[in-house]
């Protein structure tokens, strides 16, 4: 093919499949051979995401590699090496982006296995058409594919859910720590190349593919370098005078087992965590501390994480909200104790003041806990 041959559309198309190619290689480069974090310097991602991340990244550049000598050397989508791109590129695109999305959710480690296990059918299919050519393969193929998209999909739903449970249970602040946009984009780009690798495009559908990609790398790398490792928490807080952290720690595991979990505690014990809580929690106001976990509490008042657990499960709130609920207080008792005495009120100062690194996210557990806006709160507050 001559140059004078090719026209401005398929120039541009081929500057745009370079990009996405080179973008995603530096996306891989980073992610394996920097150690540091370039987005959020005092943040230390999982080990686990950032390797998922960065193989995908790779299965992304070679991907683009594959389809660029297919695009020069064949273009025929009936042809052998066509399926066999289709089947490596959907193999390894499918395997990493799963193990990436999987990767985001700590609340336990998902094995990529199963992925593996439902995909094996789909170089099979192609083997058949290979062998034995005929259009109703192709079509069993992207059926297939659809099908285990939509499994995969109904299964992070729920995924997604327990682990924001699992947040609200465990940790205080939120912010940078939940997944689910990123999850649902992820997703939706998923099936934009299932279709893209799968069903014949027309340029301008191609164009907007790429440009999805881009999305999907920009985004997938900011997800990877802010979401912190919530398996390394902070030093643990001094425990309260006359406990034995370790004995505490072995008390949780025990009571882990699924008997004690059937047996429950007991109301005396209820009505101790609440005496412990009010001292060591409320009196000090420990929970202004920025990302006080469930476990630092649980051994900063004596006791273990699974009664205390417990407590709030009885009470009807998560640990989540059990903190959010006394910021909250607080940021109002400050709020009169400051607009008594005439002092000027900045809300983003006095929310930092309340525990919150985030206005963002002070303003929507305000409006959780009060109905209102915090604006409307004051202007309501000030008549």
């Amino acid at each position: 093919m001559f140059v004078k041959d090719i026209s401005a559309e398929e120039i541009l198309f081929f500057i745009i499949y370079g990009i996405t190619g080179a973008v995603s290689l530096m996306a891989a480069l980073y992610l394996l051979l920097r150690r540091g974090n370039a987005f959020a310097p005092d943040v230390t991602p999982p080990v686990r995401l950032r390797r998922w991340a960065a193989s995908f990244f790779v299965a992304a550049s070679l991907g683009h590699v594959w389809w660029y000598l297919f695009l020069i050397y064949s273009c025929d989508i009936q042809s052998a090496y066509y399926v066999v791109v289709s089947v490596v590129d959907c193999f390894g695109m499918l395997t990493t982006i799963s193990g990436t999305l999987l990767a985001m959710l700590q609340d336990r480690k998902r094995p990529v296995w199963p992925v593996v296990a439902a995909l094996i059918p789909y170089p099979l299919i192609g083997a058949f058409y290979i062998v034995h050519p005929n259009i109703h393969y192709l079509y069993i193929a992207i059926a297939y594919i659809l099908l285990l998209y939509a499994i995969f999909t109904v299964y992070m739903v729920f995924a997604v859910r327990r682990y924001e449970r699992w947040l609200n249970d465990n940790y205080a602040d939120l912010e940078n720590k939940k997944v689910w946009l990123s999850q649902v984009v992820s997703l939706v780009c998923l099936l934009l190349f299932i279709l893209y690798t799968t069903v014949e495009t027309d340029g301008i559908m191609i164009f907007i593919l790429h440009v999805v990609e881009l999305i999907l790398f920009g985004l997938l790398l900011w997800r990877v370098e802010t979401l912190p490792n919530l398996k390394t928490h902070p030093q643990p807080l001094p425990c309260r005078e006359g406990s034995d952290y370790s004995q505490d720690q072995e008390q949780t595991d025990e009571l882990s087992t699924p008997l004690a979990i059937a047996r429950g505690i007991g109301s005396e014990a209820l009505a101790q965590i609440e005496q412990l809580l009010a001292e060591h929690c409320v009196d000090t106001q420990l929970y202004l501390q920025h990302d006080l976990t469930l476990q630092q509490l649980a051994q900063t008042i004596g006791t273990n994480r699974y009664y205390l657990s417990q407590y709030f499960s009885r009470q009807g709130i998560t640990y989540n909200t059990y903190i959010n609920n006394l910021r909250i207080n607080h940021f109002i008792n400050r709020y009169q104790e400051l607009a008594a005495t005439g002092q000027p009120i900045v809300a983003q100062q006095l929310a930092s003041e309340s525990g919150y690194r985030s206005y963002s996210t002070f303003s929507l557990a305000f409006k959780q806990r009060t109905g209102q806006t915090v604006t409307a709160w004051m202007r309501e507050s000030a008549e």
